[in-house]
């Protein structure tokens, strides 16, 4: 069930309806069975796959918390509790790897060996990369001792399965996403007001603007020979759709949950306002980040062979060298699971590996951009230096969706060429752009402008919001006629501006 049909606004509308009037008590059964007919919509086998996750998670999770209740040898204890949580891990990463990567490796010793293996018909089950990270984050929590194992299976099930966040995320933590989802809420007006903005927000965003631009990334992007000269264009549109796409549908689905009264972890920041890689991705896919972070890069860093790495390199490279080096190695490592995490295919390994690799280089590089800094008199302060990393983030991200968007890296890499060597912006009035029944290019200029007013309303508010000027709060001081009127514009303009066509499909990160 798409999130952008009626028929998902008609579930959401008796979800939330029946969760208000039956007994508090049963609310949190309520959406569990809620969100378990959603998934079923999708199919039963997809289910099966979630089910054994949620079971598998819970065991392991009652498994380690208890093992320190039973073995009073902490050594002994240890061993033990290392072992559930590995097997847990390896068991579910295992399936998330052998249905999402298998076909991968068998086309990677297809072309190595010249042989012409068959492909296998995996089934994919929707949200599986989402509620595996979000499980495989709660026992690791019991592991380290950071969060209480749940004891009811059934409660558990609803915190992997909570039917908003399934499919896209954001990636929730069970010690502030479990006990939302199992407490009452009553009914708040102003809440409910607050979330239907973000909803309808989040649709206008999707809709009408990334639905837009995604009718000339896919010509730019499929037809990279014909459309030769609009690389820059390309990727610019694809920016914008990725970016409208993702946090669109991040704040419907926040949106949602506030309509239950529980409050999702944000996953968007402002992103394009960010003044290095690294900032950018602490205010891109946050959640993910976040789950990296405490999941990957601390483990990493903190093993025994990364400790031995930083004893040889301070003895090799000098006190500073050294002291950064296992940082940027555990930065790439990071980034090299999350250009897997993106897809199969080597086009996201070198994405992830790119974003790496510039973190690693700024944090070597640190000490001597200071240097620069002093000599050439840089203000850090000064606005000027400011929109100049702005400007210099946005290029650095726009070269990396190349490798995220085109077929592959050859293909990212000539349309980058193409870029520098080719510029026509009169191809994009070729009338190999169609854009559903009202193809041609009248439609093409009325669809840019479109997509541009719709990015300047969104900068407008980004802008104000990085400012810390709180849109909900400034729409919760209006009153009741513009309220209204702010709902029926945004109501009006998803069928009057939103893209008609068949090419704009559901949201991007719902395949992962």
């Amino acid at each position: 069930m798409s999130l952008i049909s009626m028929e998902f606004l008609v579930f959401v509308v008796l979800a939330a309806a029946g969760y208000y009037l039956i007994p508090r008590k049963y609310q949190w059964m309520w959406l569990l069975g809620f969100s378990y007919v959603y998934y079923l919509s999708g199919g039963i086998r997809a289910a099966c796959f979630l089910a054994f996750t949620t079971v598998t998670s819970w065991l392991a999770g009652i498994g380690v918390e208890s093992v320190s209740e039973r073995i009073s040898d902490r050594k002994k204890a240890g061993r033990k509790k290392k072992q559930i949580t590995a097997c847990a891990l390896i068991l579910n990463f295992g399936i998330l790897g052998v249905l999402k990567y298998t076909n991968f490796a068998i086309g990677t010793v297809s072309h190595l060996t010249g042989a012409d293996f068959d492909m296998m018909q995996l089934l994919l089950p929707l949200g599986i990369s989402f509620y595996t990270f979000q499980s495989m984050g709660y026992i690791l929590d019991i592991y380290w001792g950071r969060t209480k194992a749940e004891h009811n299976l059934f409660r558990f099930a609803l915190f992997v399965s909570f039917f908003p966040q399934i499919l896209q995320g954001p990636i929730g933590r069970f010690s502030t996403l479990g006990s939302q989802l199992y407490e009452s809420h009553s009914f708040d007006r102003s809440r409910t007001e607050q979330a239907v903005l973000r909803i309808l927000w989040g649709y206008f965003k999707k809709m009408v603007i990334a639905d837009n631009a995604v009718i000339f990334v896919n010509a730019i992007f499929d037809h990279p020979d014909i459309y030769d000269g609009l690389g820059i264009i390309g990727v610019l549109g694809y920016s914008i759709q990725l970016y409208c796409d993702f946090s669109g549908g991040m704040d419907v689905v926040i949106g949602i949950g506030e309509l239950f009264g529980i409050k999702l972890d944000e996953n968007f920041r402002r992103p394009y306002f960010a003044v290095s890689i690294t900032d950018f991705w602490h205010r891109w896919h946050i959640t993910l980040g976040t789950w990296m972070k405490d999941y990957v890069f601390y483990p990493v860093s903190l093993s025994g062979w990364m400790k031995s790495f930083s004893g040889f390199a301070r003895k090799t490279c000098g006190k500073q060298t050294g002291r950064t080096l296992p940082i940027c190695l555990a930065n790439i490592i990071v980034f090299l699971v999350v250009g897997i995490w993106h897809g199969a295919a080597w086009k996201f390994i070198i994405y992830g590996l790119y974003n790496g690799l510039i973190i690693a280089f700024s944090g070597l590089m640190a000490p001597s951009y200071r240097k620069w800094k002093k000599a050439f008199h840089i203000s850090g302060d000064s606005r000027g230096f400011h929109l100049f990393q702005i400007a210099r983030t946005f290029l650095l991200v726009n070269i990396s969706w190349f490798f995220d968007r085109a077929e592959d890296v050859p293909t990212a890499l000539l349309m980058m060429k193409n870029t520098l060597t080719h510029f026509d912006l009169h191809q994009i009035l070729e009338p190999g752009i169609e854009i559903g029944e009202a193809s041609g290019t009248t439609y093409t200029l009325i669809a840019i402008g479109v997509v541009l007013c719709g990015c300047l309303l969104v900068f407008a508010v980004s802008l104000m919001e990085e400012q810390g000027r709180k849109l909900s709060e400034i729409f919760e001081r209006q009153n009741w006629l513009v309220k209204s009127a702010v709902y029926l514009c945004l109501i009006l303009a998803l069928p009057a501006l939103g893209q008609p066509s068949g090419e704009a499909g559901g949201f991007i990160y719902a395949q992962f």
